[in-house]
């Protein structure tokens, strides 16, 4: 074995490696946790979110949040309809989206978290009650 041998075999496991890491990279991109999907519709409706967000502080109705063994619980001033979104920033795959109305007299939200894998998430939740649009965001740590 020469000297050209050795650099056109080390050439080629190199080119191999890029090759392998370009494949890996599309792979894994197609799993990423973007934040938002919408991104650009969403900054153009932006006035309608900051609207919702202040309604909580006006009304003074931010969601109380219990996060048990087995469960979150959240309650919320009035009966409501809702929609709940946890995002997984590590994980798009595992992002949890529930929609319905509070339950009982209390207006809780129950959500299972025993296949939820323990880390950071992203809560935001949104809803409608008394005729205003209400958005609640925050981290939470499972």
């Amino acid at each position: 074995m020469n000297w050209g041998t050795k650099i056109v075999l080390g050439m080629l496991t190199f080119m191999m490696f890029i090759v392998c890491m370009v494949f890996y990279m599309f792979h894994v991109h197609g799993r990423d946790a973007l934040i938002e999907e919408n991104y650009y519709e969403k900054g153009i409706n932006y006035n309608a979110e900051y609207d919702a967000k202040q309604n909580v502080l006006n009304d003074h109705a931010k969601p109380k949040i219990t996060v048990t063994k087995t469960q979150i619980i959240i309650q919320i001033k009035d009966p409501a309809a809702y929609e709940l979104v946890l995002l997984r920033p590590a994980n798009s795959d595992d992002d949890v989206k529930l929609k319905g109305n509070t339950s009982g007299t209390s207006n809780l939200i129950l959500v299972d978290k025993t296949k939820m894998p323990s880390g950071m998430w992203f809560l935001n939740l949104s809803w409608r009650s008394s005729g205003k649009n209400y958005l609640f965001k925050n981290n939470i740590t499972l």
